[in-house]
């Protein structure tokens, strides 16, 4: 698909609760911590261009999360162009250890300008986040459906993804995914995240890249995750 996320990105949680939690772009079945905000933020690297992203969400009331962010990306030979996303979501059966759990989640992203990139973010999107958690929390796998209407291109198009986590050691995980649309070939992306402070600070780095691409990326992320603040 054209253009995070979650991100949405598209995303991606080790430690406590998470939007779709970094560095993952299919989401989770969790959420913020109730009665907390946090931050989610990374640098994403290309051949001739990068990307700057900030996701700050909250969940004031328990069971419904909204993210509002941006990113700036820019072309070596090109001006730099925004997006903004506003997202909510919110939980139909919540996430917890050896069990499964599935959710629901809307937005719709702003950018001036149209660009190509691996994020799974169009102009209008929903998708059902569904994860299950296995072996004490060990292995976690999330898997995504959804649809995203391009206004650029006036399509709809019907998106997915499928990734997963491995605890290698207490505060370092794991990932691995794969996810795109019915329309393109689909994109990769692996890579580890680290708990500096179990629950409140991460850092995480990957790479990824389009199936038969020529050239991928690198992405460096930080993640904010405060206990309750009202």
């Amino acid at each position: 698909m054209k253009k995070i996320l979650i991100l949405l990105i598209l995303f991606s949680g080790c430690v406590g609760q998470a939007w779709a939690a970094r560095p993952f772009v299919t989401d989770d079945a969790r959420l913020t911590t109730a009665g907390s905000c946090q931050l989610e933020s990374w640098i994403r690297n290309y051949s001739a261009s990068h990307e700057v992203w900030a996701l700050p969400a909250c969940n004031p009331l328990g069971n419904f999360e909204v993210t509002l962010g941006g990113g700036v990306s820019r072309n070596l030979e090109q001006r730099s162009t925004t997006d903004y996303i506003l997202q909510a979501k919110t939980l139909l059966r919540p996430l917890s250890t050896n069990d499964w759990g599935i959710g629901m989640a809307a937005g719709m992203v702003r950018h001036p300008d149209v660009n190509p990139g691996p994020n799974l973010l169009g102009n209008t999107y929903a998708y059902i986040p569904a994860s299950i958690s296995l072996a004490d929390d060990y292995i976690v796998l999330h898997g995504n459906l959804g649809w995203l209407r391009d206004h650029a291109t006036h399509l709809d198009n019907a998106t997915w993804g499928v990734g997963g986590e491995l605890q290698l050691q207490p505060h370092l995980i794991a990932i691995a995914e794969t996810f795109g649309d019915h329309r393109n070939q689909p994109y990769w992306q692996v890579g580890t995240r680290y708990a500096v402070r179990p629950g409140v600070v991460q850092v995480d780095a990957t790479f990824g890249r389009q199936f038969n691409g020529m050239s991928g990326w690198f992405s460096f992320g930080l993640r904010l995750t405060p206990a309750r603040m009202f």
